[in-house]
């Protein structure tokens, strides 16, 4: 009985237990094995890229985008719009729950598709 209480006293004052937090947190909420590209915002400013998206949202319908909200609004706003007329899903995500503002970086990941409940077989991660 002790044992269980001091379980649910833990888990309300520290939060339930995530599974791999810091990767999930890289991948914009995905576990690794789920993604299929991740980019980063140096890598989505460079033109060619847009193409390259393109091609692998065209090739996987059945994944998803997940776009930092963090990054300049210009890039949020494209690869949006490739989202939408290509009516793939996709999610903007702003990491709440951050006591300390941070900046993005041009090596962080600003763009991940990824599978939204099974493993990756073969990966583009770049």
């Amino acid at each position: 009985m002790a044992n269980e209480s001091e379980e649910f006293i833990k888990q309300h004052m520290f939060g339930q237990p995530e599974l791999k937090p810091d990767e999930k947190r890289a991948f914009l909420g995905n576990f690794r094995e789920r993604v299929a590209l991740a980019l980063t915002i140096q890598q989505l400013r460079q033109p060619e890229t847009v193409k390259m998206v393109q091609n692998i949202v065209d090739h996987y319908p059945e994944y998803r985008m997940y776009i930092n909200g963090k990054m300049p609004d210009s890039l949020i706003t494209k690869f949006m719009k490739l989202a939408v007329q290509s009516n793939y899903q996709f999610t903007i995500l702003v990491q709440n729950g951050v006591r300390v503002e941070q900046e993005v970086h041009s090596g962080d990941f600003g763009l991940v598709i990824a599978s939204p409940d099974k493993k990756i077989k073969r990966r583009i991660l770049l």
